[in-house]
């Protein structure tokens, strides 16, 4: 089982045929566009917000 070479070249094989399938450049675009808007919800929370003053 642990020095069976086949099941990480596997997984890895496994890995790399989305981008090689037609279908897969939507997921890696859909994937894309998660990954930016978690980005900028991220920055949004980091980015200080400057104070309303009342008057």
């Amino acid at each position: 089982m642990y020095n069976n070479a086949a099941a990480p070249a596997a997984a890895g094989a496994g890995a790399g045929t989305l981008a090689l399938t037609g279908a897969g450049d939507i997921l890696w675009l859909g994937l894309a566009a998660f990954a930016m808007v978690a980005l900028g919800a991220a920055i949004k929370r980091i980015v200080p917000v400057k104070a309303k003053s009342e008057g």
